[in-house]
């Protein structure tokens, strides 16, 4: 098992260190204790999940030999009226650029990253609606 910590610095403003020994500033509004001065934990979640399946994803294009310029993972979510206020849908777009870009081979890594493989996507709940497209942009 491993570990993670979290410390309070300022009113609602926390830093967390996991077990690459890396610190992540995690705050809030200022209307409710925080300084803006880091992510919220809903974004960091978000984010969590774009590194995740863009890994996945990185590595399994390498092995399929497909080369791109650039890649990007975008999300666009919805969240419940009333607390907890938990995601109850999440679109991820997923951006590469390059010439002539094999879509079949860029759709199969995306859909074995979000069913198979992405820690992150499935450990949420099975009942967040989430959606994937894959969008080519030509060099």
């Amino acid at each position: 098992m491993s570990g993670v910590e979290v410390r309070q610095l300022d009113g609602s403003t926390f830093v967390g260190r996991g077990p690459s020994n890396h610190w992540v500033v995690i705050d809030t509004r200022e209307s409710e204790g925080g300084h803006k001065g880091g992510s919220t934990p809903m974004e960091l979640l978000l984010m969590a999940f774009g590194g995740c399946t863009g890994i996945d994803i990185d590595l399994m294009l390498k092995k399929m030999r497909v080369k791109f310029d650039d890649f990007r993972v975008t999300f666009e979510s919805e969240r419940a009226e009333k607390p907890p206020r938990v995601y109850t849908k999440i679109h991820a777009q997923y951006h590469f650029w390059g010439d002539d870009l094999p879509q079949a081979k860029l759709e199969k890594a995306v859909a074995l990253s979000n069913e198979k493989y992405c820690s992150v996507s499935n450990s949420l709940d099975p009942k967040i609606e989430i959606t994937t497209e894959v969008v080519i942009h030509q060099n």
